[in-house]
């Protein structure tokens, strides 16, 4: 292997000089073309700047509404997190499961949803219930009550 032979490196490469005469072959103007914007110096353009015109984003009309800031959202229980959390013969109420750490926030409510399989017989207070979790309560030998 000779040493003409080697692969180039990044620390041995050349660092472009501009801005030393038209002789230079990157001289006058510095790789920065002619006028403009771009020529002058201190100039950043954002990504999404269109030359001084109205920005897409405010052409387009304000369309739509959306009722996702007045959705009723229940914090969910399921019965085997009941089966977890309870003895038999307990109540569960939104306050004993807040107070527990089983649920974080109350939200607008509580719902309990099936999932899982309960063995104990409690008296279940919530706000909203699935049609199976009451089934489901009810065949074990516990109460539901909505509040």
């Amino acid at each position: 292997m000779r040493l003409e032979s080697l692969p180039k490196s990044k620390e041995f490469k050349a660092k472009k000089i501009v801005g030393r005469g038209p002789g230079s072959g990157m001289g006058k103007t510095s790789t920065h073309g002619e006028k403009g914007q771009k020529a002058r110096s201190g100039v950043s353009i954002s990504a999404w700047f269109q030359g001084g015109q109205s920005p897409l984003y405010r052409r387009l009309p304000k369309r739509g509404f959306s009722n996702a800031r007045f959705e009723t959202k229940y914090a969910v229980i399921n019965l085997n997190d009941l089966e977890k959390f309870f003895k038999d013969g307990e109540e569960v109420t939104p306050e004993i499961l807040k107070e527990r750490g089983i649920i974080k926030k109350q939200l607008s409510g509580i719902k309990v949803l099936a999932n899982g399989t309960l063995t104990k017989k409690l008296t279940v207070k919530a706000n909203r219930f699935s049609s199976t979790a009451v089934t489901k309560i009810e065949a074990a030998g516990g109460k539901t009550e909505v509040i």
